[in-house]
């Protein structure tokens, strides 16, 4: 019995090991925001800046991912609902969003960025240039407040994606677009649209990106911000963002 026992037990602790091998979590990605979350049409599976974080801190803290396409505008609700169990998107830690999810500690900082049609030139450098231009933005981020609360601007426009208001734009539909200045500096370096950014621009709405998880979970909150600990003080931080290209 005594030797039965043995085995049960070890059988028990080798099972909890291989459990703890195996955790993962269900990972809630955009499939829009190239270069810090998109659906690689080549493997079909979602890659960008926000994966190679999330899996570099998984790599330290002894957790897999399952990375899920996610819209943007379903990320929180995912997240509150229980489909997924992280945020890892281009996500502002806003006031507002942190009074419905917990997060971590920035992983990265920037703001809003212009873009105009190709042909016209002018250098905007503040909203004011904008008065009484029909502008968009993109639903969920925190660009739409601040741009309807400027009584300058004729009309904000709220679209879908990024890649929505660019087409926009191009075709004269709205005067400019605004989104997050790497997300567009990226895409249009990759020859996304016929439009522009305005080097000009100083972003006035600069916010940090950080990984989100529900609020009630404060010891996977305590193991990811362990893990973006280690992954900066390492400089792989560093390291991805260099590699996608973005400052």
């Amino acid at each position: 019995m005594m030797r039965g026992a043995v085995l049960a037990l070890t059988a028990s602790v080798a099972f909890t090991g291989q459990a703890l091998a195996q955790e993962t979590f269900k990972v809630g990605s955009t499939p829009s925001g190239v270069p810090f979350t998109f659906l690689d049409v080549k493997t079909n599976e979602i890659d960008g800046v926000m994966v190679d974080i999330i899996n570099a801190v998984g790599a330290e803290e002894g957790f897999s991912t399952d990375i899920e396409a996610t819209q943007w505008s379903a990320l929180i609700p995912s997240l509150t609902s229980g489909k997924i169990d992280i945020i890892a998107a281009a996500m502002y830690a806003t006031e507002e969003r942190v009074k419905v999810v917990a997060f971590t500690d920035p992983v990265y900082s920037y703001g809003e960025g212009l873009f105009v049609p190709k042909d016209d030139t002018t250098a905007y450098a503040t909203l004011d240039d904008l008065e009484g231009k029909v502008v968009g933005a993109q639903v969920g981020t925190a660009y739409v407040a601040p741009l309807q609360a400027n009584d300058k601007l004729k009309e904000v426009r709220v679209y879908d994606t990024i890649a929505d208001i660019m087409r926009d734009v191009s075709l004269g539909r709205i005067d400019a677009g605004f989104g997050d200045r790497p997300i567009v500096a990226y895409q249009l370096s990759q020859g996304a649209s016929d439009v522009r950014l305005v080097p000009e621009y100083e972003s006035t709405i600069v916010g940090d990106v950080a990984i989100a998880v529900r609020q009630d979970e404060p010891e996977l909150l305590a193991r990811l911000n362990s893990g973006i600990a280690k992954i900066k003080k390492a400089g792989k931080l560093d390291e991805i963002v260099a590699e996608w290209g973005i400052e």
